[in-house]
C-alpha cells in the first residue's frame, strides 16, 4: 500500500459486549507514533462511554504486537504528526479505565511495547512471541514504561532485562509478571475467551472498582488503607449493583448484567 494512503492504524470491532482494538500498522511494526497512540486512546474512551461494552481486547496484525518508539519518525525529528496525546497519558488511560482491558498478544513485544503489555489488566501472549527491553542497545533506557512495568516485575528480573537488552520468551515474560501467561498460539483465542466469559458475569461497576484496588491499595499506609477500604466496602454493599447481585444470588438467578453464553 502506498505511503500516501492514510490507513487507520487502529481497527475496532464489537461483538457480544467486547470491543476488540487491533493494531494494524504492520508496515511500521505497530510502532508508537501519534496516530497509533491516539487510536488506542480513542477506542478506550469510546468503550468507557458505552455501557454495553464490558471489556476491551487489544491485539495486533502482523508479527509484531508493538515495536515501541517509532525510530524513523524520531530520526526525522520534525515530528510530522504532532501527537495530541503522549504515550504516558495512554498508559494512564489504560490503567484508570473502569472497563477491563485485556491483551491478546499475537506478535513480538519490543521496547515501549512492553509498557503497553504491562499496562493492560490481563495479558495473554502466544508462546512463540519474544519480548525485550532493547532500549540500552540504542543508547536510551526504558524510562516511561518503567512506571508500569516495575510494579509488576521482581526487581531482579527488571534489573537483568533492563540492563541486558536481550530478547526473552513469552513464557519468561509471564514468569516475571510482565504478562499473565503464555499459551500455544492455537489456544490463544480460547484463553482470551475464557477470561471474557468470566468478565461478562461481573458487575460492570464492581469490575472498575476491583481494578482500582489492585493499582491503588499497595500505595497506601496500612491503617489508612483499612479505613478507606472499610468505607468503600460499605458504599459498595449499599450500591444498586450490589442489591441486584445479592438478590440474584439469593434467588439463584443470573444478575441483570450477566451476558449469557448463548447470547
Amino acid at each position: 500500500s502506498g505511503k500516501g494512503v492514510s490507513m487507520d492504524p487502529v481497527k475496532r470491532t464489537t461483538k457480544r459486549g467486547v470491543l476488540t482494538v487491533t493494531l494494524a500498522d504492520a508496515e511500521n511494526r505497530n510502532a508508537l507514533d501519534g496516530a497509533l497512540v491516539q487510536g488506542i486512546h480513542d477506542a478506550i474512551a469510546a468503550a468507557n462511554a458505552d455501557p454495553a461494552i464490558r471489556a476491551v481486547v487489544l491485539t495486533n496484525e502482523g508479527n509484531t504486537f508493538c515495536a515501541g518508539a517509532n525510530l524513523k519518525q524520531r530520526a526525522g525529528a520534525s515530528q510530522s504528526t504532532v501527537a495530541t496525546i503522549g504515550f504516558d497519558e495512554l498508559l494512564r488511560t489504560i490503567q484508570t479505565s473502569p472497563t477491563p482491558i485485556l491483551g491478546r498478544i499475537a506478535g513480538h513485544v519490543v521496547g515501549g511495547g512492553n509498557g503497553l503489555a504491562a499496562a493492560l489488566d490481563i495479558s495473554i501472549a502466544a508462546d512463540d512471541v519474544k519480548f525485550g527491553f532493547t532500549e540500552v542497545r540504542l543508547g536510551v533506557a526504558p524510562a516511561i514504561i518503567s512506571v508500569v512495568c516495575l510494579p509488576k516485575m521482581r526487581p531482579a528480573d527488571a534489573m537483568e532485562t533492563f540492563l541486558r537488552g536481550n530478547r526473552f520468551s513469552a513464557a519468561r515474560a509471564a514468569e516475571m509478571g510482565l504478562i499473565n501467561r503464555a499459551v500455544p498460539r492455537d489456544q490463544l483465542d480460547a484463553a482470551v475467551e475464557e477470561v471474557l466469559a468470566d468478565l461478562r458475569l461481573g458487575g460492570p461497576e464492581a469490575l472498575g472498582v476491583a481494578k482500582r484496588l489492585v493499582r491503588e491499595v499497595p500505595q497506601l499506609e496500612q491503617g489508612d488503607a483499612f479505613q478507606r477500604m472499610t468505607r468503600l466496602s460499605g458504599e459498595l454493599f449499599r450500591s444498586k449493583e450490589a442489591a441486584e447481585g445479592v438478590a440474584a444470588f439469593v434467588t439463584k438467578r443470573k444478575p441483570a448484567w450477566a451476558v449469557d453464553d448463548d447470547a
